[in-house]
């Protein structure tokens, strides 16, 4: 479904951080220099009838500094195509600012073949629409950051993890390499954080309940685990410096993870 103008305007501005609202100084600015999320459900913001379901973007504010803000619009279900077509990254790019960063993670819903609203071809038009993402980061004066899609739960026989996003990695990886873009590889930290935990380990990482065995999206240990990757990613990277991440080898007690209820 697409967004209507008036839905538009209005994340756009709910949107902004209230740091960067008025006029400000632009020394001010510089400080708060805000990291947008677009993505799919594996990052996304999760509501109370979802918990204990939990995007790793949740947990990504617990590893930045308070003059760091996150601003997630990664929403269940999405592709780089149909966050694109639902006008999802306008949203964004009329809120982002010179300075700011813009940190894309898709591929999961990509890969559905079936769904003519969100397949894309990995070498082809999924890079075409991660494109899109860059470009229009760029002509607003942020900083784009492209992660590779983290990996679903899934081992072999022998007990070894194995990835599942086909050629996706492989196509983002060449795409920043070639639009020399910054590239967080989430998917290999990831797939070798899996294999290190194990086939039992991991089921306290993603979203085994009583009456779900999800192996795609995460619980807050997972998430939390996940935005540590991220964030300790974009420290290795210089994106960003010592002084705006914190508490990367720091236990983060699950208890600061909440789910608010969903706006009616």
């Amino acid at each position: 479904m697409s967004l209507t103008r008036r839905q538009v305007s209005l994340a756009a501005v709910a949107a902004v951080p209230l740091a960067l609202s008025g006029t400000g100084t632009a020394q001010a600015a510089q400080r708060h220099r805000t990291l947008y999320i677009a993505g799919d459900s594996t990052a996304a913001q999760k509501y109370a009838d979802a918990a204990p379901e939990t995007g790793w973007g949740m947990a990504l504010p617990f590893f930045l500094h308070k003059d760091r803000p996150v601003s997630n619009h990664a929403v269940n279900g999405r592709s780089s195509k149909s966050f694109v077509d639902e006008g999802r990254l306008d949203v964004i790019l009329q809120a982002i600012r010179p300075g700011d960063f813009l940190l894309i993670q898709f591929a999961h819903n990509d890969e559905k073949v079936a769904d003519p609203t969100r397949y894309t071809e990995p070498w082809t038009t999924y890079q075409d629409y991660l494109r899109r993402y860059i470009d229009g980061a760029r002509a607003r004066g942020a900083r784009p950051v492209l992660a590779t899609a983290v990996e679903r739960r899934k081992f072999d026989a022998d007990g070894n993890a194995v990835p599942t996003h086909g050629d996706y990695p492989a196509a983002m990886r060449a795409l920043a390499q070639e639009e020399r873009v910054t590239l967080l590889d989430i998917q290999a930290l990831s797939l070798a954080l899996w294999q290190q935990l194990g086939v039992e380990g991991t089921k306290t990482y993603f979203n085994w309940t009583a009456t779900e065995q999800d192996n795609t999206h995460f619980n807050p240990p997972g998430a939390i685990a996940v935005a540590r990757l991220v964030a300790r990613e974009l420290l290795r990277t210089r994106v960003l410096g010592p002084q705006d991440v914190r508490r990367l080898d720091e236990e983060i007690p699950e208890s600061w993870i909440t789910w608010p209820q969903a706006a009616a």
